[in-house]
């Protein structure tokens, strides 16, 4: 798709395979298999799956964590590999990433100020004075305090660490994030609050977003499309409000009746 955020064509991902120290063969484990999707520029495709489906696989091949066994992988219109080949800079500002656990993707030992210091100092080469100006523009956007630069990521609770951790993704001003599982460690009144805040950072910024979820009710309420990935492979891909009123494959059938429901509202 022509000026697509993100456009994956046929990627796959194997672990195992070869031999063991001991010469014994070791299983091929197909986690991703000839997976095909794009995410539109200003769009939030949600990845739903049960546990295993290959969800984070995928999130992880996309910010280069993963080297896919196979497949291409456009970010921004480039192609993945050569975006990473240019440098950190050229990658770390087209695309973020933001992980499930908020207190453990920050460093324990780093202040709040250290932490956003990093990605404007290398990613961006910004001088002092943008830096500060800088952190006081992601604190006001992810709704934090001022005071917030000094303290250390044990003082925040979940939520308070995960909107950190989305203003680090902002930090580079990418404009693709993916987010994997990025409220299933909070609290249910918590996580509406940060889904609130995604969808205001969506607007105001013209992000995409990729998300990878396994609760429907989350994807429900933030997505505008979704596709489903079941052993690895992606069965359907579909609106969010078509895929929830009237799904085609057996298996979306399934989760979607299994899942609570919430209002949009």
């Amino acid at each position: 798709m022509t000026g697509a955020a993100i456009q994956v064509r046929d990627l796959s991902k194997t672990f195992g395979g070869g031999r063991n120290l001991f010469g014994k063969a070791r299983h091929e484990i197909e986690a991703v298999k000839a997976v095909s999707l794009h995410v539109a520029r200003g769009e939030t495709l949600a990845i739903v799956g049960e546990s295993g489906s290959g969800k984070s696989t995928l999130a992880r091949m996309l910010v280069g964590l993963e080297e896919p066994t196979s497949g291409s992988m456009l970010i921004g219109g480039r192609d993945a590999g050569a975006l990473r080949r240019s440098g950190p800079r050229a990658f770390g500002r087209t695309i973020q990433y933001v992980f499930q656990d908020p207190v453990a993707s920050l460093n324990p030992r780093k202040t709040i100020r250290e932490i956003l210091d990093t990605p404007l100092t290398r990613l961006c080469g910004y001088e002092a004075p943008r830096r500060r100006a800088r952190m006081q523009e992601l604190l006001h956007a992810v709704q934090m305090p001022e005071d917030t630069l000094s303290r250390y990521p044990h003082e925040f609770s979940g939520g308070q660490a995960q909107r950190i951790a989305i203003a680090r993704a902002l930090a580079t001003e990418a404009e693709i994030i993916v987010l994997d599982e990025p409220v299933s460690a909070l609290d249910v009144s918590i996580q509406a609050q940060v889904l609130l805040l995604l969808r205001d950072l969506k607007n105001r910024f013209g992000l995409s977003y990729l998300f990878i979820s396994h609760d429907l009710a989350v994807v429900e309420a933030i997505s505008d499309r979704v596709a489903v990935m079941y052993f690895g492979e992606v069965v359907e891909t579909a609106p969010a409000a078509r895929l929830f009123t009237d799904p085609e494959h057996a298996y979306t059938r399934r989760l979607v009746a299994s899942a609570p429901r919430i209002r949009k509202e």
